[in-house]
């Protein structure tokens, strides 16, 4: 740590905290995550573990960079690349709103940042605005790994924790109890960011797991076999029923959008996991052509141009 000046405290979490520092040699400013063992014959918690890996795994310009690991005390400090904001702090706190073409570059870094994740075999299951932290420069990263999970292609099937990924974000497979899933979630995840940043807000924001549910329901549609053949088979399926729906039209859901924005945002929202777009497509699709880009990085929303939080995007990482 002594390479390390401390500028400031910045968060707190369950495993610690994390501070702002620079570099004292390179003036380089950084994130340093600070981790604490209470209790040491328990081991290292699993979700700083999969952090860890995850990032070593990870090398892109769309992932947040882990720098170095150092042990401290009863504990060690994860060293990270400081981004001083979020798109959660974009989205909300922004002097001005996004225009069209920094939505598709946002959501076009996003796009990248999870394809190089799945081809590395890892799957987010935590995606959210909060944890899209961004640059000085305006380029937007993933960050906060804690809950990914690596994964290989044809592997026998697999049990996996239903309770991950923020409510509002959270695939309905989840809702429902499935413990066989894909890295498909994520991009369902991606659906519900991509209407968060036409709308300026949440598009299925339930304050309970059966309120969520009943809000993805009341808006997509009563699922059905044909629409989603493996219904039946999940764990809660037969829990608790809803009122049937026949779903809000899409131009209500996201109005004043373009039709290529609305069929890319329905690729992701789709029930039956298998009939989601994966994000290799997604990267192909004809939103991404329609008006194409017109911004470079530069013409990207600043930290400076931001309101309030800049000291606080990491919190939601620890």
């Amino acid at each position: 740590m002594n390479k390390y000046r401390v500028l400031g405290r910045i968060g707190e979490g369950a495993h610690g905290y994390v501070m702002k520092g620079i570099n004292k040699v390179t003036g380089v400013e950084v994130a340093l995550k600070k981790l604490i063992i209470r209790n040491l014959d328990e081991g290292i918690p699993t979700n700083i573990m999969r952090e860890i890996a995850s990032l070593r795994v990870l090398n892109s310009v769309y992932i947040v960079k882990l720098l170095e690991i150092i042990p401290h005390g009863m504990g060690f400090v994860l060293v990270m690349e400081y981004l001083p904001t979020s798109l959660y702090e974009v989205l909300h706190n922004c002097n001005k709103p996004l225009n069209e073409s920094q939505i598709k570059l946002y959501l076009k870094m996003l796009l990248l940042g999870i394809c190089y994740m799945h081809q590395n075999h890892i799957m987010h299951r935590d995606l959210k605005p909060a944890n899209l932290l961004i640059a000085h420069s305006g380029m937007l990263k993933i960050a906060d790994f804690g809950l990914a999970r690596i994964y290989l292609e044809n592997e026998p099937i697999r049990q996996y924790s239903h309770q991950v990924a923020t409510r509002w974000y959270r695939a309905p497979e989840l809702l429902y109890g499935s413990h066989n899933y894909t890295n498909s979630i994520d991009m369902w995840s991606y659906g519900c960011i991509m209407v968060e940043l036409y709308n300026k807000t949440p598009l299925f924001p339930g304050e309970t797991d059966i309120e969520q549910l009943a809000i993805v329901l009341h808006t997509l549609g009563t699922p059905t076999l044909e629409n989603w053949p493996d219904l039946h088979s999940l764990p809660d399926y037969n829990k608790i029923t809803f009122s049937r729906s026949p779903g809000l039209d899409w131009k209500d859901i996201v109005p004043g959008v373009l039709d290529s924005t609305l069929a890319l945002i329905k690729r992701c929202l789709q029930y039956n996991h298998v009939t989601r777009i994966s994000a290799s497509e997604a990267l192909t699709n004809e939103y991404f052509y329609t008006n194409p880009l017109e911004c470079s990085i530069d013409e990207m929303p600043k930290p400076e141009s931001i309101n309030q939080g800049c000291l606080s995007a990491f919190q939601d990482c620890i």
